[in-house]
């Protein structure tokens, strides 16, 4: 290599360098050195992917330090966003609503806003390949885990049921978690569970691969009395054939889920975590195909939970 090119590669590198400093310069300056914390869920969930993902990217786009936190699920992460434990978490939209609203699982209303809406999970209740269970109303009686406490899954499986007309305490419910669920299942511990999450759930993928599982239909007109009852915040969907083996389509409903933070959250750091957020949408569903979903056009809808002042300022500036 010449003088000459070696020259012009070191100018190269350290415009490249330069910008990398710049574009860490340009965080808003209410970060600070503190580590923060993305509440996430379980560690087999795509929530904890997601957020784990999230957090890396963060810490390298902002040169800060951020880590995903595994938790219980919605209900957990709303309280930890709520209290400062996590500067931002995953819920539910169902659980969202009754945390602003102060009801359910909820004694008062939290102080969460929205950052977006990021996409729609699905209501899985998943039984072994043979078992005799082919309903809802089959799971009467038996062991059933209808998810963590402190799980947003804990929190519709109970609404699901009722909707079915299951009386939730004929259930013996040992309240696992996905990881404890999907290994219950594997020793036969238990004829079912509930989980609530995108497609594919990487721990239920897994679990399909050494044991045949199938998918409870989840009817409309359960669907329909569920919304009449609570927040209207579910749809009638379908998990489509194919997954985790399955044969056919199921019939489920689902909810979209949220990124949601604290309300005294600044607005600078709400603007940079949802720019760094988009920006690594693609990157991060290379590894979690429920990210490819976040669209800025839905992004906003997030109703009943408000967006943050910081989020409505980044929407609107990108609309200019």
């Amino acid at each position: 290599m010449t003088a000459a090119v070696r020259r012009m590669v070191a100018g190269i590198l350290s415009l490249v360098l330069l910008g990398a400093l710049s574009a860490c310069s340009q965080r808003a300056s209410e970060w600070t050195d503190a580590e923060y914390a993305i509440a996430a869920g379980g560690s087999t969930g795509v929530y904890y992917e997601y957020g784990s993902r999230l957090a890396d990217e963060l810490s390298a786009d902002l040169d800060i330090r951020v880590v995903g936190q595994e938790t219980a699920g919605s209900v957990d992460n709303l309280l930890r966003v709520d209290s400062g434990e996590a500067l931002i978490g995953f819920a539910q939209g169902d659980a969202a609503a009754d945390a602003v609203a102060g009801t359910g699982a909820f004694d008062a209303p939290l102080e969460v806003r929205a950052l977006a809406r990021l996409y729609d999970e699905y209501v899985q209740v998943v039984v072994r390949g043979d078992s005799d269970v082919t309903s809802l109303p089959d799971l009467a009686g038996r062991t059933v885990s209808l998810g963590a406490e402190n799980s947003g899954v804990n929190v519709i499986s109970a609404r699901v049921l009722d909707a079915a007309g299951v009386d939730v305490g004929s259930l013996q419910d040992p309240q696992l978690d996905l990881g404890e669920s999907i290994a219950a299942m594997e020793r036969g511990e238990i004829d079912g569970f509930f989980w609530v999450g995108g497609l594919p759930t990487p721990g239920i993928a897994a679990l399909s691969q050494t044991t045949s599982v199938r998918l409870l239909p989840i009817e409309q007109d359960w669907v329909n009395e569920v919304n009449d009852r609570y927040s209207d915040a579910y749809r009638p969907a379908d998990v489509p054939a194919g997954t985790y083996g399955i044969a056919a389509s199921a019939p489920t409903m689902a909810v979209p889920n949220y990124l949601v933070t604290a309300s005294s959250t600044p607005s600078g750091v709400v603007r940079d975590i949802l720019a760094g957020l988009f920006d690594a949408r693609l990157r991060i569903a290379g590894e979690v195909p429920a990210a490819a979903l976040l669209d800025r056009r839905s992004a906003i809808f997030t109703g009943p939970v408000p967006l943050h002042p910081g989020a409505v300022d980044y929407y609107r500036d990108l609309r200019g």
